[in-house]
């Protein structure tokens, strides 16, 4: 079963088995509005906690997304190079940007759980 932590600027990062992915939330989404293009970043590229991984381009605006801890990326979500709407649709699940390898999984418990980050929205 999927475990979802996420960060105080609206990122996400999905623990499934073994394996991290990294995205916006459903209110960044909804902030950014229709997103219309997603940057693919350097996969095998390290990325130190708080700068930039990845840039996604909507409608409004553009916007950087950050790594939540330092990690390394592994991949990315090459369905959006075709379809970046799929953020959107389904921000938390098929709409994920990045696959990553943290450089301490440990660091994933260090997140904001859901009620944590929900409370910030009130």
């Amino acid at each position: 079963m999927a475990d979802i932590r996420y960060t105080k600027t609206h990122e996400y990062l999905r623990r499934d088995g073994a394996a991290f992915y990294l995205g916006i939330t459903d209110h960044a989404q909804n902030q950014l509005g229709d997103i219309t293009f997603v940057e693919a970043p350097e996969v095998g590229a390290s990325v130190a906690a708080g700068k930039s991984c990845c840039t996604v381009e909507s409608v409004k605006a553009v916007a950087e997304v950050y790594a939540p801890v330092p990690l390394k990326i592994t991949g990315f979500n090459t369905r959006l190079e075709d379809s970046p709407e799929l953020v959107n649709k389904d921000a938390m699940g098929e709409g994920w940007l990045l696959s990553v390898e943290l450089d301490n999984p440990a660091d994933f418990e260090s997140l904001l759980d859901q009620s944590a980050y929900y409370a910030l929205e009130k």
